[in-house]
């Protein structure tokens, strides 16, 4: 790599040359036996990434003979677009990285038969004004709304922090939502709506792959891995729970202050194990199905 950028060739390196990217990658056409062995950075790279025989990190990698023939992997401009951004801080994100963080899930309860009642004008409006809520009670806790389908959405928190501290922040978010949505309810919906709703929110940790996935959707950001699922399937047990607000254990044991709830085993769909969950929101209305 030190080679090539001496020579100035556009090696690309996001990480700086510490065997944490993978971004320059070198394709070995001939001469494999004059370069130096694989070292303990790059192995322990290949066993996340398990590169073929022929493919070596260049920036662990030297030349010990006069005959080597390589490729660069990424070998031009076109290639760069895929993994990095504009802005340099971005490239973690570009270019993928494990993280330990908290998974937010958010379904509104009983949103078809509003839906099916008023004209198609009020069901947008008052989905942007409850979208732009939910956003507000998001970021105000440092949290960042990834995806949203219908009457939902995905969130995960922990960009900017430890995983701890994440946990909290996201059951703060649910705390805030259910106090800013009882406001809205009151003030406003049923007012002019005769309706109210309610939430179902699921919250989880875990190590997820966080990435920038380059098709222009969303602003391409990814987050995935098992934890991923489990939080949905949390956020869908609360139909099941009767209960508005729902954590794994894992997250509950980082919580700061240990709110006294109720908890119990479950079996979520797809997932092989029972889970423990705790129940810290309120049961739902009677009238809620």
């Amino acid at each position: 790599m030190e080679a090539s950028l001496f020579a100035g060739i556009p090696h690309y390196h996001a990480c700086g040359g510490k065997a944490k990217c993978s971004t320059c990658r070198i394709l070995i056409i001939d001469g494999a036996e004059q370069l130096s062995p694989i070292n303990s950075k790059e192995a322990a790279l290949r066993r996340k990434l398990p590169f073929p025989h022929d493919v070596r990190l260049a920036c662990q990698t030297s030349v010990t003979g006069p005959q080597v023939k390589l490729h660069r992997i990424i070998r031009d401009e076109s290639d760069i677009g895929f993994y990095i951004s504009k802005d340099p801080k971005d490239d973690l994100v570009n270019i993928g990285e494990e993280r330990e963080m908290a998974l937010f899930f958010l379904d509104i309860r009983n949103f078809t038969h509003f839906m099916v009642n008023y004209l198609a004008f009020d069901v947008i409006h008052v989905m942007r004004r409850l979208f732009s809520l939910f956003r507000n009670c998001i970021e105000k806790h440092n949290g960042q709304i990834i995806e949203t389908a219908g009457d939902g959405f995905y969130a995960v928190f922990g960009f900017q922090t430890n995983v701890q501290k994440a946990a909290n922040e996201a059951c703060e978010a649910a705390f805030t939502i259910q106090k800013e949505l009882k406001f809205f309810n009151e003030q406003y919906l049923v007012r002019h709506f005769l309706h109210s709703f309610e939430v179902g929110i699921g919250i989880h940790v875990g190590r997820v792959i966080i990435g920038n996935v380059g098709i222009g959707v969303n602003n391409n950001l990814t987050v995935m891995g098992l934890p991923v699922n489990i939080a949905s399937r949390i956020q869908d047990s609360t139909k099941q729970l009767n209960n508005s607000i729902i954590v794994s254990s894992d997250t509950y044991q980082l919580l700061l202050e240990k709110l006294n709830a109720n908890h119990q085993e479950v079996q979520l769909k797809g997932i092989k194990n029972k889970i423990r969950v705790y129940l810290l929101g309120a049961p739902y209305s009677e009238n809620m199905w």
